[in-house]
């Protein structure tokens, strides 16, 4: 056995006097030496410390000694390191040494140490291992103790029945498990000692770092919170906490509702195409309208998919978008290209959605292709509760950057690369039988063969394809060995891959088994990153239960939804990414799946096979289900099949029996009779015992029944073989505990500031400090035994990347640690979040090995409810922190019903709670077993085994030690329950079950927060065990509520989990552990918060003494309550006095009870037993308001706040004969907001509005500030006495009104701007110069084109600014965060800090101020925009008014009355529908006695207590002003995607219904219509605001509505009754529209305020209170006359009403909101949204002036006439007939986008032999164009049959090409290009300097626009894409646009192509076209010299020889005649 040993002898040279302790780390353990007490210089520590070691010591290890002041309070001060390097050691096995140490600097300091070191190798002798030091060895054959780890051995003695904390003997200190949270360390880390240790008294007892910290009470870190964390903080090393929520989550279907825009589309490659796109979401499919001939299609149209489903399946599925060619009824059309993207990337983009992103289109037939085209779309997923928020974007110009915003997740590079996924499937074990016995009974009867019921294939998913294996037949042991390739884009936009094992069946195919491979999780895309790889590994699939059903009901779960029941099978597989060389000849060029057969892998692949034991202690059965209780019940573990005693193992037919290694078999099929016959050691005839003996409940109470396992406890065990992958469920358990470590950390920290304790901070920063500790742990742990067998590519590469990830986060956490501060809490914590949710990532191990454990709960033999764990949290390692959570200690189990069954109410009510201790590891490492379980037993085993085998586990557990308890639950209050009965109420009373007791409170009736103030008290409760284990691990208390029910059972509400604090009998009962404390525990009902209940428990042992010694029991003082207890002083809170007022307003909307109406109602309002009531309304129908305004009542509540009773408010119907009936309720569960505190005299009202208004508000002069600007407010608080003035027209004195600037792109009108004279002469200058460059010229108009929506499009410009400008702010704080992140990292001092983080806040004032604008722009490197002009602007709030304005709750509060039962799923359940009225009103609640000056205020009415000043609440009459402008992103109603949208307003029984108005086919209508409806305040006050869609048959659809409270507006101190302007002005579009002025408001705010004012001076000054403002006095009438005025004075200081002290409030602007709409039936799902807003003017005041117009604006009529002059160079494409030349008959064809119909040819130039063509040829275009919006609005029909034309909106495109004309065959195409007509290249003058380039690099050229311009003319390049895909020149035309305006083109008409009138004069076309004809013999000389000479000679040459062959035919039969004849 080897060892190092180090013997520290001395420090010596210390500084100064003090306690020192020293730290020697090697391997990464330390040890502690004891504290050195009082030394000076030196410090003697004279210790000896071992390491045993496995592995030979390396020469390159390192051993370092710390030494540190020791302190009991603070965390101690390192005074210096000492590190060497053991190769001397190494080498020679013995060193003697003194050297000095280094500090935190590495510089050397006086300070030395004296050690000597000695290594004992293998062969070596040095020292005997005393027997008690470390594990007992077991006498193995060899005679040597193999260890598996070269871990180090944890301090545990491992005898069976004694303590496992005991320390080791000799000097070897213990070492505390890391991993224990802060506070356990101390109370009961592992620093316990057992009972011999104490009598030595001279070991000192040695502390980890925290522990010392932890020694001094002060130290508020180490406050231990109980509330929700009391269970959670897992204080014990012998009991795992148990987990609290019940149902599973995800096998739920839930809504979700997908919508897609396909805006357009560009670049497509093909010629001449008719594009259609298809959106495909799963199986559904939708097309757009088809756009013909064109290669860019603009279409925006939208679509809407429902789904409901679960989450998984939703995620799991791919939207495809797909450009299909030339698509008609007859023909499916060709695919041009697709994308593919599952939802779930989607739903984890932030907000759910990608907005106007441009997808990339491939070819899936053809990857070698490259991009096909790129459409632009916006895509959401909006599920349940979520809203979708539309992102501002920045202008068209920025979306056109293709590349730069492509539809792609951040980091995922644009290029993506072809790959393929190679999935290789090779065999599967364990399957399950998959069809009935019958029928293979009658087969075996005919054929006599037994076949395996089951005929297996894989099938593999993945982005949209499936492949699948071959069916293997018969086979419960099926061998494969194929792989399915899928070729796909990479990295892919599909998250997971869903491996399946299907049964093939003549019927149907069934699942057998799911399995979903997570592509991040087996890949990494760092730059250190690795590809997707996985195995060979197994993974384990899970399901329903195992026996053949032929209707299986939990079906589904072998679909992979839901949490499976039990272990289907196991599927051997891998994955392997090749990246594919594109360019490659023998590439197939196809995507479709292919499967090939692979090569067999060889057995050892996945890992050597090792046998594993499972042991399993039933400590407790409780809580059973009392409809199982009846039949006798045991409880069954399984892992895998092993230990499946019913329907587990199905033998495999053929004798395929592989032995293995000789070292046991493989298969599971004997298992059952006899685990193994070759292993001849002591476990020969260890035969696996799975389930307890059945046995007989025994009654609890009422509903639960209990197993009697009193002292003896049943054990099971099983023995089952898998592959040795510990070392992954290792790592991943590393990961966990630090996770769990981390997030109960975090619990911590949000309870301490939840609570409002002290130092939040510092338990951060302990948090952080283990964080990092747990972090470098893991690096040193994970590191080891790399080379085991069976390791695969994605074992190593995780293991590196995890280390890589665990290295930094650690160091991260060590760096966040320094900057934890009380103010950056906050955001700290948020950071620390991601690092939880990483971790968790992180440890979830993709690759199976051992399958999870199952607890079933059998009666009958059926299996009735199960529990799952896995089996990584029950395995053993000697290695502490490797080590399971729940392994080797006892465990709280809840069973819970399978599948489907386990949904809904059922899901909640346990089935059974176990008190479980499980253990799994190496047979081999068995002698630990059973270390963890609770101390005092005698094993019994079974009587069958013979006695000489000591090491056979138990059959059960015989407990001989038992202490007495007596329980006492201290039950208060609880608050907020789940109403369970239709009166909305419930009945509750609470259970609470320890060990096998239970005992009820008593039940309250009719309420939700029940105070039972009730003492239980359980005597003779009895543990087993030691009583000092007991005390440190205490069993858990489970507490229950019900709601009482008169008939039937009653009706679960929730439950939640407690640990008591314990007094042993010899402890002192007194502070600070005793009276407890009472404590708050969230209550769940499945997994669902259902209140909370307020508690202490104490368990207080009995002694010999009995119950005399126990603290007495207060009697009971309550003669009413008789025998209950009550709560004792104590522990109940401390009360004092306090008044409670209640201002009475009114009741509204209350629904019918019972079928009657509500009459004569009356609220009760009532708080910790004492109340009041409102007086009775005496009709509500008349008048639904209270007539006494203010009652009070006085209360004893509880000092805390955080304990204060809920107050309840509830509103009863007074009916005939003193009937009284629950009309709803309400419990205001917190009443800190309505404490009233006394309003501090000196302090100014800057905080109130400043943290009221938490939105931007326009300045006077037009730019947009954060809301208290720092200037103004530091300048004010400085000089509080006396006047402050407030200047706010500091920048601008009055100036002329003299110069014209170009306004904003989206906006078509121009406005003056106020100068003074010298900025408006450089004006002019500037304009010149422009004129000159040829720059823009700006047109000069005056006001009167302004319209109120030039006002709302400024405004939106400037929303969208703001908003950008936001997020600009916040990039650069995230930024400079950064920055001092790194600077802390690399000890830069903040004020050396760069530079830069100056210049980032110049520039982010930069971005703020809009004054600014050009040098914002530059800055923000957009286009340079001409200035933009000065429009007077309106507010547009992104969102409802109410969410800017709280509500506009500011004194009126509205309260939700509910009733009837809370749902519970997420179906049904919105509260919403069980409300049944709304109560208005308001509390306010103080502590008596009240300080006297309040009430000495002048005017104060003493009836109204602290409700001063409310108005009265008589009915009164208002006339309320709706305007609607728009609504965007309407839900379609009608079939063909689109809606007919038209808006109704109800308001009280007054409705309004715009039918007749209805827009056609519009889903983003611009209503811009006003409505006036009178009312009367309060019977009218909801105004409901509908969208509907209008149908021709039938009735017309709801779309959305959204409804808005006009009386919390119309009273409110925020004005809400009609929005202030900017600025004042008595005529024009910005007309003022109250009645009143803003002098008359301002003078009336201020003598309803009761403050002095307004005092109008001389020079625009106007004094309010105690501030001056300044302002503007003239202004100017309709005729253009100056004269003097208030208003402007007025107005400044309304808009800056907040500013003023005590009763200042922000009064809302001019505003438009947006609401979004909402439809009843998809409840919390966005339907659209509405811009709108409401005026109101009280009749009794001044009428208001007519509405504003804002009907929409009318298109402008436009005609675009277009000249074609020449073309030049246009390639050339026929050749000619005869004359052989390249030529083309050119001509040119021209449209506007979305008006192809109307497309128009020029003549034909024929025979142009230079490309040049002549056409003089004009082109006419009317159109009508929204200059506002930039769109030509096009209305036509969609089709034949439709009723009504549809309005399009389309951007002004014009669209020129240049054809070929051919006679008979088709024209070709030969180039085209599209002009912006706002924004295109400017024609270059000549025919050479037109190039490609005015294409390629549009961006960067300056770009005019034909609506500025009027007529430009010049040349421009056509362009047409070669086979490459690449853009070529294909010629150039002269052109001409000319625009002019309908009226115009009246007067001055032209004609068509070279028609009257203003004709062009005919082209001057060269003769060459008819040449031929002229001169014929020029043709033929042409035809014979050049084209067809060598024609001519090869026919003659050919004729001279048939000639001579002619001839010898013709005479040779007559010279053969002469020759015979011999003539």
């Amino acid at each position: 056995m080897m060892a190092l040993m180090v013997h520290l002898k001395t420090a010596a040279h210390l500084r100064g006097k003090g306690d020192r302790i020293a730290k020697v780390t090697f391997r990464g353990l330390s040890f502690y030496s004891r504290v050195a007490e009082n030394c000076e210089e030196v410090a003697h520590f004279n210790e000896v410390f071992r390491w045993p070691i496995a592995s030979r010591l390396d020469g390159n290890e390192m051993l370092e000694i710390q030494v540190y002041n020791y302190s009991k309070v603070f965390s101690n001060r390192l005074v210096g390191t000492f590190c060497m390097v053991l190769q001397k050691v190494a080498e020679e096995g013995h060193l003697e040494l003194t050297d000095t140490l280094i500090d935190d600097n590495n510089t050397s300091i006086k300070t030395s140490v004296t050690i000597e070191i000695k290594y004992q190798s293998m062969d070596g002798t040095v020292g005997v291992w005393s027997d008690g030091e470390f594990l007992d060895v077991p006498d193995d054959r060899d005679g040597m103790f193999a260890f598996e780890t070269d871990s180090l051995l944890s301090g545990q003695s491992h005898a069976s029945g004694t303590s496992p904390g005991r320390s080791l003997q000799g000097s070897i200190p213990t070492f505390r498990k890391a991993g224990k949270g802060v506070f356990s360390a101390m109370k009961l880390g592992k620093i316990k000692s057992s009972k011999d240790d104490h009598k030595k008294g001279d070991e000192p007892a040695v502390l980890e770092m925290e522990a010392m910290r932890l020694a001094g009470p002060l130290d508020p870190d180490t406050i231990s919170l109980a509330s929700v964390t009391a269970v959670t903080t897992n204080v014990s090393n012998k009991r795992s906490k148990p987990d609290i929520k019940m149902e599973p989550g995800s096998g739920r279907p839930v809504d979700y509702q997908i919508s897609i825009t396909v805006i357009e589309a560009r670049q497509l490659i093909g010629l001449n195409m008719d594009p259609v796109v298809c959106v495909e979401i799963g199986d559904e499919k939708k097309y757009t309208s088809m756009k013909e001939s064109t290669n860019c299609p603009y279409y925006n149209e939208y679509f809407v998919f429902d789904f409901h489903v679960p989450p998984d399946v939703m995620f799991d599925k791919i939207i495809k978008i797909s450009v299909i060619h030339s698509k008609n009824l007859l023909r499916s059309g060709t695919l041009v290209g697709n994308f593919k993207m599952d939802v779930g990337t989607v739903y984890s983009q932030p907000e759910h959605q990608f907005y106007h992103k441009w997808a990339i289109m491939s070819d899936p037939d053809d990857i070698t292709a490259g991009c096909k085209g790129y459409v632009k779309c916006d895509i959401a997923v909006v599920g349940k509760g979520d809203n979708i928020k539309t992102p501002h974007k920045a202008n068209e110009t920025d979306e056109d950057d293709l590349e730069g915003n492509l539809l792609l997740p951040e980091g995922i590079p644009a290029e993506r690369q072809w790959a393929r996924f190679y999935v290789k499937i090779y065999r599967a074990e364990g399957l399950p039988k998959m069809n009935t016995t019958i029928m293979a009974n009658v087969k075996k009867a005919f054929i006599g063969e037994n076949r395996d019921l089951v005929d297996p294939y894989v099938q593999v998913h993945f982005a949209g394809q499936k492949g699948k294996t071959s069916v293997q037949k018969s086979s419960y042991e099926p061998i494969w060995n194929e792989q399915v390739v899928f070729t796909e884009l990479f990295p892919p936009l599909c998250k997971r891959m869903k491996v399946q094992i299907r049964d093939s069946d003549k019927v149907n195919d069934v699942a057998i088994g799911t399995h979903f491979v997570d592509l991040r999780k087996i890949s990494n895309e760092g730059d250190k990153g690795f590809l997707p790889t996985m195995g060979p590994a197994w993974a384990n699939m899970y399901g329903s239960t195992r026996q053949y059903t032929l209707m299986d009901e939990h079906q589904d779960l072998n679909e992979g939804l839901g949490e499976g029941v039990s272990f289907r099978s196991r599927l051997l597989l891998s994955i392997a990414v090749e990246i594919l060389d594109t360019t490659s000849p023998e590439l197939m060029s196809s995507t479709e799946v292919q499967v090939e057969g692979v090569s067999n892998i060889s057995e050892s692949a996945t890992g050597k096979i090792d046998e594993f034991f499972l042991f399993g202690s039933f400590l407790e059965a409780t809580m059973i289900d009392r409809k199982i209780g009846d039949k006798a019940i045991s409880f069954e573990i399984t892992i895998g099949n092993y230990g499946n005693q019913i329907d587990g193992v199905s033998k495999p037919s053929s004798a395929k029996k592989k032995r293995k290694d000789g070292e046991s078999e493989e298969e599971e099929s004997e298992l059952i009779q006899n685990s193994s016959e070759d292993e001849a050691d002591e476990d020969a005839d260890l035969v696996s015992v799975s389930s307890t003996p059945p046995m007989k409940p025994v009654v609890t109470d009422r509903n639960y029944f209990h197993l009697p396992y009193f002292e003896k406890k049943p054990c099971v065990y099983i023995k089952s073989w898998w592959q040795d992958q510990r070392r992954r469920l290792y790592n991943s358990n590393m990961m966990d505990k630090i996770a769990d470590k981390l997030e109960e950390g975090l619990n911590d920290v949000q309870e301490i500031m939840k609570t409002e304790k002290a130092f939040p901070e510092r338990r951060l920063r302990g948090v952080l400090e283990e964080l990092s500790v747990g972090c470098s742990r893991f690096v040193i742990l994970a590191n080891k035994d790399v080379n085991q067998a069976g390791r695969t590519k994605l074992d190593r590469e995780r293991l590196k990347s995890c280390m890589r990830e665990m290295d930094s986060m650690g160091q991260q956490a060590k760096q966040i640690r320094t900057q934890v501060k009380k103010n950056t809490i906050r955001e700290k914590l948020k950071l620390v979040q991601n690092f939880l949710q990483k971790l968790r990532f992180l440890a979830d191990e993709p690759q199976h090995s051992i399958p999870d454990v199952f607890i079933w709960m059998m009666s009958n033999n059926k299996r009735i409810a199960y529990a799952r764990i896995p089996s990584k949290d029950i395995l053993y390692s000697i290695v502490d922190e490797e080590t399971g959570k729940d392994c080797c200690k006892v465990k709280g189990v809840f069973l819970k019903l399978p599948g489907k069954k386990g949904f809904g109410p059922a899901g909640w009510t346990v089935q059974a709670k176990l008190e479980l201790y499980l253990w799994l590891g190496l047979n081999k490492q068995r002698k630990d077993f059973l270390s963890g379980l609770p101390n005092g037993f005698e094993e019994i085993k079974s009587a069958k085994m013979g006695p000489g085998l000591h090491s056979v586990p138990p059959v059960s557990l015989l407990y001989n030690m038992k202490q007495v308890f007596q329980l006492r639950a201290h039950m208060y209050q609880a608050r907020s329950l789940f109403a369970a009965d239709n009166s909305g109420l419930s009945d509750p009373f609470a259970r609470v079950f320890f060990s096998t007791h239970s005992q009820v409170t008593e039940v309250l009736s009719e309420t939700l927060c029940p105070t039972w103030d009730q003492l239980l008290v359980f005597d003779d409760v009895e543990l087993f065990g030691e009583a000092s284990e007991l005390r440190d691990d205490p069993p858990i208390i489970v507490v229950e509520l019900y709601d009482q029910d008169t008939v039937g059972k009653a009706e679960f509400i929730g439950r939640t989990f407690a640990k008591p604090t314990i007094k042993m009998c010899e402890e002192y009962y007194g502070p600070p552990r005793f009276p407890p404390q009472l404590e708050y525990y969230q209550i769940y009902r499945g997994n669902c918060t259902a209140g909370e209940l307020l508690a202490a428990f104490e368990l207080l042992q009995i002694g010999q003494g009995g119950r005399a010694d126990l603290p007495p029991l207060e009697g009971s003082t309550d003669s009413e309550r008789g025998p209950i207890l009550p709560v004792p002083l104590g522990i109940r809170p401390i009360l004092s006095r306090y008044r409670i007022e209640v201002l009475f307003w009114g009741l509204r909307d209350l629904k019918r009870i019972n079928l009657a109406l509500v009459d004569r109602p009356r609220v009760d309002i009532e708080c910790a037993g004492r109340g009041v009531q409102s007086v009775l309304i005496q009709n509500y129908k008349k008048n639904p308001n209270f007539s006494t305004l203010v009652k009070w009542f006085e209360v004893d509540l509880p000092e805390n706040e955080l304990l204060h009773p809920p107050l309840n408010i509830r509103v009863v119907d007074c009916r005939a004969f003193g009937r009284y009936i629950l009309v709803g309720s309400h419990a205001v569960t917190s009443l800190r907001r309505f404490i009233y505190s006394a309003p501090d005299k000196t302090s100014n009202n800057w905080a109130t509005a400043a943290k009221l208004m938490n939105g931007y508000m326009v300045l006077a002069n037009g730019g947009s500030q954060p809301r208290s600007s720092p200037s103004l407010s530091s300048r004010t608080l400085s000089r509080p006495a006396g006047d402050i003035i407030v200047d706010l027209d500091a920048e601008h004195p009055v100036r002329k009104m003299d110069t014209v600037v170009k306004l904003d792109a989206t906006s078509d009108a121009v406005v003056k701007v106020d100068m003074t004279e010298e900025e408006s002469d450089k004006e002019k200058k500037k304009k010149k110069k422009k004129k000159k460059g040829g720059m823009e010229e700006d047109d000069e108009t005056d006001e009167r084109v302004l319209d109120w929506w030039s006002k709302y499009f400024a405004s939106i410009e400037t929303l969208k600014e703001t908003l950008r400008a936001q997020d600009a702010a916040q990039a650069e704080a995230e930024e400079r965060e950064d920055l001092e992140i790194a600077a802390e990292a690399a000890d830069i001092k903040h004020d050396d800090l760069p530079l830069k983080g100056s210049k980032t806040k110049e520039k982010s004032k930069e971005k703020k101020s809009y004054k600014d604008k050009k040098k914002g722009q530059a800055a923000d490197g957009s286009e340079k925009r001409p200035v933009k002009a000065k429009v007077d602007e309106l507010m547009v709030y992104n969102k409802e008014l109410e969410a800017e304005y709280g509500n506009f709750a500011d004194w009126l509060h509205t309260f939700n009355l509910y009733r009837g039962k809370a749902g519970d799923d997420d179906e049904h359940a919105l509260d919403d529908d069980r409300i049944v009225g709304r109560f208005k009103g308001s509390l306010c609640m103080y502590k008596l006695p009240l300080s006297e000056e309040v009430t000495r205020e002048a005017g104060f009415d003493p009836n109204m207590g602290m409700f001063q000043s409310i108005p009265h609440n008589d009915p009164i009459n208002v006339l309320v002003r709706v305007y609607v402008v728009r609504a965007t992103d309407l839900h379609p109603a009608d079939i063909n995607g689109k809606a007919d949208p038209y808006v109704v307003i109800k308001l009280g029984k007054s409705e309004v219904k715009d039918k007749e108005n209805y827009i056609s086919k519009q889903l983003n209508p611009v209503f811009g219509k006003s409505f006036d409806i009178e009312a009367t305040f309060p019977m009218e006050s909801m105004l409901t605001v509908s969208v509907y869609d209008w149908d021709l048959v039938g009735t017309d659809d709801l779309i959305g509505e959204t409804k808005i409270d006009l009386e919390n507006r119309f009273y409110s101190k925020y004005r809400a009754t009609c929005g202030i302007s900017s600025k004042y002005s008595v005529h024009g579009y910005n007309i003022w529209r109250d009645p009143m002025k803003p002098s008359q408001i301002l003078g009336k705010l201020c003598k309803d305020g009761k403050i002095d004012g307004p005092h109008y001076g001389p020079g625009g000054k106007v004094k309010v209170a105690n501030r001056i403002f300044l302002g503007a006095t003239e202004m100017e009438d309709e005729n253009g006359l100056k004269k003097q005025t208030e208003e402007h004075l007025a107005l400044t200081v309304l808009n800056h009403w907040e500013e003023i002290p005590r009763v200042g409030w922000k009064l809302v602007p001019e505003h438009v909101e947006t609401r979004p709409l909402l439809n009843p039936d998809k409840p919390g799902i966005e339907q659209g949204r509405i811009e709108m807003w409401v005026d109101m003017f009280p009749m009794d005041m001044p009428a208001p002036g007519p509405a504003i117009d804002i009907s929409p604006r009318k298109p402008k009529r436009y005609e675009l006439r277009v000249i074609i002059w020449n073309t030049d160079e246009v390639i050339l494409e026929d050749d000619d007939y005869f004359t052989g030349e390249k030529s083309s008959d050119i001509f040119v064809r021209g449209w506007l986008k979305g008006q192809q119909e109307d497309k128009q040819d020029t003549d034909v130039h024929y025979h142009s032999l230079t490309g040049e063509g002549n056409f003089n040829w004009r082109f006419v275009y009317p159109f009508d164009y929204l200059m506002a919006e930039e769109k030509i609005v096009i209305s036509k029909k969609e089709s034949m049959f439709s009723w009504d034309e549809t309005e399009y909106k389309i951007p002004p495109r014009l669209t020129l090409q240049v054809w070929d004309a051919d006679h008979f065959s088709a024209d070709d195409f030969l180039g085209a290009i599209e002009l912006d007509l706002n924004r295109f290249p400017r024609g270059a003058k000549t025919a050479k300097q037109c190039s490609i380039n005015m294409i390629r690099n549009e961006h960067e050229l300056p770009t005019i626009s034909i609506f500025k311009q009027k007529r430009v003319k010049g040349w421009w390049p056509f362009v047409a894409r070669d086979e490459n895909d690449e853009m070529e020149l294909t010629g150039k035309v002269e052109a001409e646009l000319h625009l002019v305006t309908a009226e115009e083109a009246e007067k001055s008409p032209v004609g068509l192509g070279r028609n009257e009138p203003d004709p062009l004069e005919k082209p001057n076309r060269p003769d060459t076209t008819f040449l031929w004809f002229l001169s014929p013999l020029k043709a033929i000389r042409y035809l014979v010299c050049n084209r067809y000479k060598w024609l001519i000679i090869k026919i003659v040459l050919a004729m001279l020889l048939l000639i001579m062959l002619g001839l010898f035919l013709y005479s040779m039969p007559g010279y053969l005649v002469k020759k015979l004849l011999g003539a």
